[in-house]
């Protein structure tokens, strides 16, 4: 069967790795910056967004059409035939460059591959505000703290959408 979503791009313009993000199922999750609980969510999608150094908005449209469509919650027969936008799903985004470590150099990993926050920043708002606009409630983490993620995975459901 043809896929009923465009899958993500192999490649984004200038970087051999374009963004990866960690999708949870859940059944709650929220996000503490110095004990302080700043975002939280209910049932809904946890996503873990790393941002590659020549990723564009146009990738962040093609991955909010496949994480908003993305067939991960069960319907009344316990089949996963329902997507976030069916059951009108929340969503935490958390921005997670560590997702692009490299552990190629002995045990300490390097993140250079990692996109700079200058242009990372942006686009996890960005693919935030995709989400957003599709009329599901979304919620973020606070770019570049030091954040406490709590995460209930359902199911457990966790998918990794990424292109190397």
């Amino acid at each position: 069967h043809p896929p009923r979503h465009r899958p993500l791009p192999t490649r984004s313009t200038g970087s051999r790795k374009p963004v990866r993000v960690v999708l949870q199922r859940v059944r709650r999750a929220s996000v503490a910056v110095n004990g302080d609980v700043i975002a939280a969510i209910g049932r809904g999608l946890a996503l873990l967004v790393g941002i590659g150094p020549g990723d564009t908005r146009d990738v962040a449209r093609l991955v909010s059409d496949q994480i908003v469509g993305l067939r991960v919650f069960p319907d009344d027969e316990a089949k996963t035939n329902r997507s976030a936008l069916d059951v009108q799903a929340e969503v935490l985004v958390v921005s997670q460059f560590t997702l692009y470590a490299d552990l190629t150099r002995g045990r300490r990993p390097g993140f250079t591959n990692a996109a700079p926050p200058a242009l990372a920043a942006p686009l996890v708002d960005y693919l935030g505000d995709l989400i957003q606009a599709r009329g599901l409630r979304v919620v973020r983490g606070r770019f570049g703290a030091e954040m406490i993620v709590a995460i209930e995975n359902d199911g457990p459901m966790t998918i990794v959408l990424a292109r190397d």
